[in-house]
């Protein structure tokens, strides 16, 4: 059997006094409510460059949302096989 789904992740930012906040969403057929967080902050010696923090914000809180969606990967397999589960990322 072929399928094909298709994912989204949208990010969020929020840029206030030199710190960045982050926030990518997934929305899957089943789901639009599994959510990374990410920040960064520009450090007071350091150029003021908001694109820097805005990519460092946003890979922080997709890295966030990869490990909660193992975490989610994990839970169900749990819920199939009764047997508990580690998933490590290779």
């Amino acid at each position: 059997m072929n399928t094909t789904d298709r994912w989204s992740v949208d990010i969020y930012l929020n840029e206030t006094d030199g710190e960045t906040h982050a926030e990518a969403r997934l929305a899957t057929h089943d789901t639009d409510d599994l959510r990374g967080q990410g920040r960064a902050r520009c450090n007071p010696t350091d150029w003021d460059v908001p694109e820097i923090g805005a990519e460092l914000a946003a890979a922080r809180a997709l890295s966030d949302l990869a490990h909660r969606l193992l975490d989610s990967a994990a839970t169900d397999i749990e819920a199939v096989t009764h047997e508990r589960v580690n998933l490590v990322d290779h």
